[in-house]
């Protein structure tokens, strides 16, 4: 087995690399700068990984970069403006993709764009193979598979600690911000739609007494959940509080003097919780919880395991969510040693 990181220099590339090295997986180094990459491999333990330069922008570097590989992470953000053309290569060299996207309306148009080329290929592309729509959208099928046909599902993300973003997330929130101020797309009666009001301004959270203020996030799984869930209604939330911090003004200079991430002790002290509330069509609700540490390492563990399922138990070819290409219930469980919890529990009427 033989996977191309593209972007492996960058912050969440090299917890990638770390991860790849970690499972004595062959791994191919992509990206702009030798000397980058070089110091990439040396710090991840692959001193002797193939390196292979290509831009996003040369399509025929990006095939050669991919030749002979079986998959492709790309953790080159922001990828509303470049993740299309890594996607494009992989297919041309018949690799199966996976990203570490959280880009909502990328990976909308992802499945848009690529779904007939990708199937046409072979191969399959899971976008958003990160620590919140992965284990989210696995957990909504588990959902789905409890309650039968479902009225509405409301998904919320809290990130507690963790010692801030990296550059490059950072550079995603700036290329994305119209998006997220607009609170991103809803999945409503067949199709996605933006400038929908959130349903709910308080979400009452694990282990708290008190209802969390929310607001309307443009969360990935709004995009992966209706594809294999007979659903009405989809919306993601986050803290209101989040809303506040993003309304600081963040410019290329500023974010090139912050840290490249945050360090590892940071990592450890971090907590996220994603909560999905479920209502049937019969009125009976469900909720499920998925909690873990540090958003940047476990994304790393994700979108590696993500590629490797990929290749060893091929899905159907095609762009697909998740819970399309891996049995939820078996990819949640392989992330328990991780510090991955979850629950489905079934929710008493009030």
């Amino acid at each position: 087995m033989k996977i191309a990181v593209f972007g492996a220099s960058g912050y969440q590339g090299k917890l990638v690399l770390a991860e790849l090295a970690r499972r004595d997986i062959e791994t191919v180094l992509a990206g702009r700068d030798p000397a980058r990459l070089e110091k990439a491999a040396s710090a991840a333990g692959l001193p002797g990984a193939e390196r292979r330069l290509a831009d996003a922008g040369d399509h025929a570097a990006l095939v050669s970069a991919f030749r002979c590989c079986d998959g492709v992470i790309n953790c080159a953000g922001p990828f509303t403006s470049s993740g299309e053309a890594v996607v494009r290569a992989a297919i041309a060299a018949d690799c199966h993709y996976v990203d570490t996207s959280g880009e909502q309306l990328y990976v909308k148009r992802i499945f848009d764009m690529f779904a007939a080329e990708a199937e046409s290929a072979g191969v399959a592309v899971v976008p958003a193979a990160n620590d919140g729509c992965v284990p989210v959208d696995l957990a909504a099928h588990l959902l789905a598979d409890r309650l039968g046909p479902v009225e509405e599902i409301i998904t919320t993300h809290v990130v507690a600690g963790g010692g801030g973003m990296s550059r490059g997330s950072l550079r995603s929130v700036v290329e994305t911000i119209d998006a997220i101020k607009a609170g991103g797309l809803v999945y409503d009666d067949g199709d996605w739609r933006s400038g929908v009001p959130a349903r709910h301004t308080a979400v009452t959270l694990p282990g708290r007494s008190e209802a969390t203020p929310v607001m309307a996030f443009p969360v990935s799984e709004v995009v992966t959940i209706p594809r294999h869930i007979r659903v009405r209604h989809v919306q993601g939330l986050t803290e209101a509080a989040l809303g506040d911090r993003l309304n600081t003004p963040l410019t290329p200079e500023i974010i090139e003097s912050l840290p490249e991430g945050p360090d590892e002790g940071s990592r450890r002290t971090q907590r996220f919780t994603y909560v999905l509330d479920a209502t049937g069509t019969d009125r009976r609700r469900a909720r499920g919880i998925v909690e873990g540490p540090d958003t940047y390492g476990t994304t790393a563990v994700i979108a590696v395991e993500s590629a490797r399922r990929l290749i060893i138990d091929p899905p159907v070819p095609g762009v697909r969510a998740p819970a399309q290409a891996y049995n939820p219930a078996a990819f949640l469980d392989f992330l328990h040693p991780h510090g991955i919890r979850w629950v489905i529990e079934d929710v008493p009427a009030t």
